[in-house]
């Protein structure tokens, strides 16, 4: 499929308003063109649940599928979407900064560790 017959879709991806904005200022901080859409993905995080990936892709590739909210559009491959399906990215500011946290109902974080690596 090439990247003119992906359909997009306004659902099973999220971004709030703020996670948007910070989109938009990371994108021109860095003088990504407009073109370029959000890639979200994950890996295996081992006992701590799942590792994220955030970066800018210039086009989408044959195995994704394409969302758009708040205005940016995200590409996700089929494989991390069975993770990130309902997933909302969100801004946070705290004492430890500012940063994207990813509100996934899918990652289950079972840890059983004891050396706290998954605080």
């Amino acid at each position: 499929m090439s990247s003119d017959q992906h359909q997009i879709t306004t659902q099973e991806i999220t971004i709030t308003p703020e996670a948007a904005k910070e989109i938009q200022r990371i994108r021109l901080e860095n003088q990504i063109p407009e073109s370029h859409a959000l890639r979200m993905g994950i890996k295996s995080g081992g006992c701590c649940g799942l590792s994220y990936l955030l970066a800018f892709d210039e086009k989408p590739e044959e195995n994704d599928k394409v969302f758009l909210s708040e205005g940016v559009t995200i590409y996700v491959d089929t494989e991390s979407l069975m993770h990130l399906s309902g997933t909302k990215l969100m801004l946070i500011d705290g004492p430890n900064g500012k940063g994207f946290k990813f509100d996934n109902p899918n990652d289950t974080k079972s840890c059983d560790c004891e050396d706290g690596c998954c605080d």
